[in-house]
């Protein structure tokens, strides 16, 4: 059993993590009640607040929703939602296309899946959960023959959106995609006319995408719901770092069908 070094400075074992893909209504409210605690209750978004403390929308049911357990207590500690090319279709849309004019990726729908609402408890924040979670995103992709994964990333603008343009004008210059798959947002955050901040600060999961070879797809759209500037990433399944794979062994990456 591997161990880690707890508050008090003494050894402490390391939460076993188990995956899996929702499949009962309860098993997809656990993931809604967790998105619900991190984004609205975490975020302090009383505007969004719901009495049954779920965060849903349309999108759900038409969407499989990856899980990580911590399997000693059975509690859901991180959630991916995952839309199929099939999903897609009975929608009529993806979920980015609220943001962004996704035209340009025509060519690609029957081979992306679309994730989105990654949520991690803030107690299992260490980086084993976040890979746990792209492994199960990379056997998903590969058991659902497509080889895109596309998604946005937030960043905050409660420092007035400096942090966002520094952010931004960094990975412009270095992960920019191809022309071809260029999104455009349906209201842009004017990057333009703020200053930058002096440094950029890569939100963990922006900074997760770039590692396993995400590239930006344009300008960022502005979500005044959730105050964050979002950008549009697109990831070749070939461009995904083998390290999620190597790290973790058969039993802890399988998904249960």
């Amino acid at each position: 059993m591997q161990l880690t070094t707890n508050a008090t400075g003494t050894r402490a074992p390391r939460p076993r993590l188990v995956t899996s893909i929702a499949t009962t209504a309860e098993e997809v409210r656990e993931a809604q009640r967790l998105r619900y605690s991190v984004f609205i209750e975490g975020m302090g978004l009383t505007a969004l607040a719901r009495p049954d403390r779920l965060d849903c929308d349309e999108f759900d049911e038409h969407c499989d929703h990856l899980l990580v357990r911590d399997a000693a207590t059975l509690q859901v500690v991180g959630t991916y939602r995952v839309l199929a090319p099939a999903g897609a279709r009975r929608l009529g849309r993806f979920y980015a296309e609220g943001e962004f004019d996704m035209g340009r990726l025509n060519p690609l729908r029957s081979r992306i899946i679309e994730a989105g609402r990654a949520c991690i408890h803030p107690d299992y924040r260490g980086g084993s959960v976040i890979m746990l979670l792209w492994a199960a995103l990379a056997d998903y992709m590969d058991r659902q023959g497509c080889d895109f994964l596309a998604g946005c990333a937030s960043i905050s603008l409660a420092d007035g959106g400096h942090n966002a343009v520094a952010v931004f004008n960094q990975l412009r210059e270095t992960r920019m995609g191809p022309s071809e798959y260029r999104v455009t947002p349906h209201l842009p955050f004017p990057h333009s006319k703020i200053e930058p901040a002096s440094s950029a600060s890569v939100p963990p999961l922006l900074k997760g995408y770039m590692r396993s070879g995400a590239w930006v797809c344009g300008e960022p759209a502005w979500d005044p719901d959730f105050d964050s500037a979002d950008l549009f990433l697109l990831m070749p399944l070939a461009n995904l770092d083998a390290r999620y794979a190597r790290h973790y062994g058969v039993e802890d990456m399988a998904i249960a069908a």
